[in-house]
């Protein structure tokens, strides 16, 4: 491995791209440290720290968005308004006509939908990062939020109530500064894209994610002795050390097998002449992935799951002694990670987003009219509409198994932090969402090395 490892940099045109993309991510880094001008560095992470459903939501946002919503820096937004609208615009080009056809026109349309894009992020960073704002000064007593989390020098503070204020014009410049940040993180991802290795997009959360293993583990360390503890204490031992380590190899190791699976179906290509010569008649097969989905899954379903909490919550403010107690304990209910009905229904709604967003991005009509156009077919099922039917049959059966996959890889976490009395930040490295897109990011820049290394008619990093 390091004899790969040394070719890879000996290579001046690989080495540059792999030293630029590490120069752009560490500019990601800084620009991550840096406060908004209005913020009271000293109180920053106070909000992050509170069982509010809300911050628990903003805190799930962050792991899968390359954002820090909790310190209200520049690039507190992280990257994504700019997921969201390129979500959304996946969506539109199933339902609506127009940009269905720009996804037709190749690189023209996929050009002009990236613009699109670009203009529906702006509009998104606008929302979103004001809306953030007023949350964080939701609080406006002279205890609250807004003079913890806000520098003195920034608020006007009524002298008759005592009550203290972010003047307008600093919430906009606030909201300025957030959307500029992402902006320049989406310039940051689309230079790596075209000047570096790797997705850039992907690398910006995957680095975001990364970020946080350090201090997870110095947590997890401090609170740990050399000595035989047992599982399930609140001081742990260095048997709690052993098992995690075992199981998040056993976890790593599953999402690869599951990433990488595929079900191959077998096809054959039509034999036709040209001159003397007879060309077709090859079998081949189609690849069919088992984690169709990917990761979309777990991030709609451990978003939605989190507005019930919202609302119960401030219903239960909201309606007085009288419903406070039954809104209150639905509440808890439906926030507690650890409930069987919180955890039932996470599993359910990940099925249900595996099983919707398959049939969004896996169309067995256009595939089995590809396979047509290009002389191709399914040993014992006619082109057109039985090989549209059989794909779509294999595909229903598959997207079962990987939806159960993520359902498994989602709730071990919990189980984890329930079970051995772990941290959540530490436990949510042995599965969610997090592990399943750097698992996935690493994959896809491996290959794109890969892919460099052959051109050169040198081994790839994953070949013995």
């Amino acid at each position: 491995m390091l004899e790969k490892l040394r070719v890879v940099f000996t290579i001046p045109e690989l080495r540059q791209k792999i030293f630029l993309t590490l120069l752009l991510l560490a500019i990601y880094r800084v620009g991550w440290q840096i406060p908004l001008p209005i913020v009271n560095q000293e109180a920053t992470g106070l909000a992050s720290q509170s069982g509010d459903p809300v911050n628990r939501l903003l805190n799930q946002a962050a792991m899968f968005s390359a954002s820090d919503l909790s310190q209200m820096t520049i690039f507190g937004l992280g990257i994504m308004p700019y997921i969201s609208a390129s979500i959304i615009f996946q969506l539109l080009g199933s339902v609506w006509k127009p940009i269905e056809e720009l996804q037709k026109e190749g690189e023209t349309g996929r050009k002009k939908i990236n613009e699109y894009t670009r203009y529906m992020t702006v509009l998104l960073c606008l929302i979103q990062s004001y809306f953030f704002l007023k949350y964080l000064t939701s609080t406006m007593g002279p205890n609250g939020l807004v003079p913890q989390m806000i520098h003195t020098d920034f608020l006007w503070t009524n002298p008759e109530t005592n009550v203290s204020y972010l003047p307008f014009h600093w919430q906009m410049i606030a909201v300025a500064t957030m959307t500029c940040g992402t902006i320049f993180l989406m310039w940051l991802g689309e230079q790596i894209d075209e000047y570096g290795i790797g997705n850039g997009i992907s690398l910006l959360i995957m680095a975001g994610i990364l970020a946080q293993m350090p201090s997870a583990g110095f947590a997890l360390l401090r609170n740990t002795t050399l000595s035989l503890q047992g599982l399930g204490e609140s001081q742990k031992g260095i048997e709690i050390i052993i098992v995690l380590a075992a199981l998040f190899l056993a976890v790593v190791t599953g999402i690869v097998f599951i990433t990488l699976g595929q079900r191959r179906i077998p096809t054959q290509s039509a034999k036709h002449v040209r001159g003397r010569r007879v060309y077709g008649g090859t079998r081949q097969y189609l690849p069919l992935r088992i984690n169709q989905a990917g990761v979309m899954p777990i991030i709609f379903a451990s978003s939605l799951l989190m507005f019930p909490t919202v609302i119960l919550g401030a219903l239960a403010q909201g309606t007085g002694e009288w419903g406070s107690g039954w809104f209150g304990w639905l509440a808890n209910l439906f926030g507690n990670s650890s409930s069987f009905v919180y955890n039932f229904l996470y599993v359910v709604m990940i099925y249900f987003f595996c099983y919707f967003w398959t049939a969004i991005t896996f169309n067995p009509k256009d595939m089995s009219e590809n396979l047509k156009n290009f002389g191709t077919f399914i040993p014992g099922y006619r082109p057109g509409k039985r090989t549209a039917d059989y794909l779509e049959k294999v595909m229903v059966r598959i997207t079962y198994v990987g939806a159960g996959f993520l359902a498994l890889v989602a709730i071990i976490p919990m189980l984890i932090s329930g079970a051995l009395k772990i941290d959540p930040l530490t436990a949510s490295f042995y599965g969610g969402t997090g592990l399943l897109i750097a698992v996935s990011v690493a994959f896809d820049l491996v290959q794109k090395i890969d892919s460099h290394l052959v051109m050169r008619n040198y081994k790839g990093l994953l070949e013995s």
